[in-house]
């Protein structure tokens, strides 16, 4: 099954070519005509609503969207320590995963690396493989950007010293263990967690 998650504020758009495994509270709605700039509009100020486009061909849809939104390329990590804790930031008064914007030339993975450097205080020892890419749509000014970032899964050596990067409104970054999530999952993004699965620290539900 080929799914496409976008993250518009605190809502959830899937684009699939069949109903995802959970329905509770999901809202399906017509592919033929969609336009997504007026059902960016009619969400207005809601939150955490989940809806649902099935189609036979999920990626063209996506690639449609796709083209009325400016994108913007993004990478980030998802680092793990010597004693195999996490790397988690608080930002914007929700734990976070450190990640930033690409540069102009600039690889994704290399972007990954920079970010988490700069944004933690760090150096990176391994950058091992992709995990996932997350979308998130967001506001600006007059127009409608499609933030693209793709996960990486690095190590460091040893449990270094983190210094957050405060100008970005970074306040705190801490190794946590994979048994104590329970903060970061109740007070964290849509795609954090996509990125925290990806990276089996917890289980998917099923």
């Amino acid at each position: 099954m080929k799914t496409y998650r976008i993250y518009i504020n605190e809502n959830t758009l899937v684009i699939a070519d069949k109903l995802p495994h959970y329905t509770e509270g999901l809202q399906q709605i017509g592919v033929e005509g969609f336009d997504f700039s007026a059902f960016y509009t009619g969400l207005g100020k809601s939150a955490h609503n989940q809806y649902a486009l099935v189609t036979e061909d999920p990626k063209a849809l996506f690639e449609l969207v796709k083209k009325s939104l400016t994108i913007i390329k993004a990478a980030g990590g998802l680092v793990r320590n010597a004693d195999g804790d996490y790397l988690f930031i608080f930002r914007n008064k929700k734990w976070d995963l450190p990640k930033g914007k690409v540069e102009k030339g600039e690889g994704m993975r290399d972007a990954g690396v920079r970010e988490v450097e700069e944004e933690c205080g760090v150096k990176i020892h391994t950058n091992d493989k992709k995990l996932c890419k997350t979308y998130h749509v967001y506001e600006m000014g007059t127009k409608l950007v499609l933030k693209k970032t793709n996960w990486y899964s690095m190590t460091v050596k040893g449990t270094p010293k983190l210094i957050p990067q405060k100008e970005e409104g970074i306040t705190k970054a801490e190794w946590i263990s994979a048994k104590d999530l329970k903060p970061i999952v109740k007070n964290t993004y849509p795609s954090i967690m996509d990125v925290i699965k990806a990276g089996k620290l917890i289980k998917e539900k099923v």
